[in-house]
């Protein structure tokens, strides 16, 4: 029972179950369309790596207790910021690249500190940065361009030194795959083997008693909101590369996908417990969902139903398990 018990604390299992689930479904029912195929492979990985970049910092905020709802916004502004300054003033995309990671970093900064100095909830916090962001991404590009979509990037992207850290295919696979790859394996081995993912924990399941025990509660938050800010901005980075243009609608409703992928991957909404490799199992779900409808010609409209179901059932799936495993103790 004491092997069983471990089996059922962890956060993933849940996820894997319906990761194997999904998987076994559309290869039956779209394998023989191209789901199988190696490209249809790479399709649904790429838009597993879009959610899951996301998935791997807001999962750790919510261990830590709380929520990140302007990460969405912070993908168009920051896609703006780096477009603007390089198709209308002239500047290197390594530099503009640069603002906008510096901008994202005091923008989850300012989202950290407040959260922290005033005690209120950071849904409301960040739901007000959501709603800033965005609108001053949309005033300010209407007032510099007279439109709200920047286009144009490839030309300048040449021989630019950071651009090739964010573009191409190592392998056939996106650079978006592989930087899910490596945020997944170091935000994991940050979280279960330092000192600092303990307090994350910490954080999560009871501020007042990690506080009391040394753990700087206020700055571990902090920092997270920063990553959060950061992975939208790295995100936003490589999808304005690879399409050579953006818009101020760029990033919408992500913040709700990654949430929703977090929650999938086993992590509670009341912090204190989870697993990064939960929310990037979630995540992959959510790609094998998203690409899988369309492989079955279903409408994709009927993909955010399927979410929603999918989020119903992976938050009473991994309640089910947690109470089954303190009742084997």
């Amino acid at each position: 029972m004491a092997a069983l018990r471990k089996l059922l604390v962890r956060p993933e299992l849940g996820a894997i179950t319906a990761a194997i689930g999904v998987f076994v479904f559309f290869s039956i029912v779209a394998g023989s369309r191209g789901f199988l195929t190696t490209q249809g492979t790479a399709n649904y990985l790429e838009v597993g790596a879009a959610h899951g970049i996301l998935a791997v910092s807001v999962a750790l905020l919510m261990i830590a207790g709380e929520f990140d709802l302007s990460i969405g916004s912070m993908i168009g502004a920051a896609g703006m910021i780096i477009a603007i300054p390089v198709t209308k003033f002239g500047w290197p995309p390594w530099l503009a690249i640069l603002l906008a990671f510096a901008f994202s970093l005091a923008v989850g900064y300012f989202n950290g500190w407040l959260v922290v100095k005033t005690r209120l909830p950071s849904f409301i916090i960040t739901l007000a940065s959501l709603y800033l962001l965005r609108g001053l991404t949309f005033g300010l590009t209407i007032a510099l361009l007279n439109y709200t979509r920047a286009s144009g990037m490839g030309a300048y992207l040449s021989g630019d030194p950071l651009v090739a850290i964010f573009s191409g295919a190592p392998l056939g696979l996106k650079i978006s795959i592989w930087w899910w790859v490596v945020l997944t394996l170091i935000l994991g081995w940050v979280l279960f083997r330092t000192p600092y993912g303990n307090w994350i924990f910490a954080a999560g399941g009871d501020a007042l008693a990690a506080r009391n025990v040394g753990v700087p509660v206020a700055k571990v938050k902090i920092s997270l909101f920063m990553l959060t800010a950061a992975t939208a901005t790295l995100l936003a980075t490589m999808q304005v590369i690879d399409t050579g243009s953006t818009d101020v609608l760029r990033g919408e409703l992500a913040e709700l996908e990654a949430i929703a992928s977090a929650v999938i991957g086993g992590n509670l909404l009341t912090g204190g417990y989870g697993s990064v490799f939960g929310a990037t199992i979630g995540a992959l779900i959510l790609g094998m969902v998203q690409q899988g409808i369309f492989y079955t010609n279903i409408d994709t409209n009927w993909f955010k139903a399927v979410l929603g179901g999918m989020l119903l059932a992976a938050v009473l799936l991994n309640n089910y398990l947690r109470q089954q495993a303190l009742r084997s103790r």
